[in-house]
């Protein structure tokens, strides 16, 4: 499954990670230099939430952002109780 939010949709994006070295010139240096430029990714805080979709609960990506801003409604929690068994006597 891809890593996409399900309300806000959110997705990893891509970017450049700049590698410096040097001294600025307001410290007293000749200034900072380019040493280097890659590729990187900025992933986004996707978590897997059980939530209601369309009247149903089910398992989605929801980005941590959607659960702080309240778009996600969880369902309500099961009163589940096993049955005792029978002792036959």
């Amino acid at each position: 499954m891809s890593r996409i939010c399900h309300f806000t949709g959110r997705r990893t994006t891509t970017g450049k990670s700049i590698a410096r070295r040097g001294k600025a010139k307001r410290h007293g240096g000749v200034g900072k230099n380019i040493t280097g430029v890659t590729k990187r990714k900025f992933k986004p805080n996707i978590q897997k939430v059980r939530a209601i979709v369309d009247g149903k609960a089910c398992r989605i990506k929801v980005s941590a952002k959607a659960l702080k801003m309240g778009l996600v409604i969880k369902p309500a929690k099961r009163n589940y109780k096993p049955q005792e068994e029978k002792v036959a006597g």
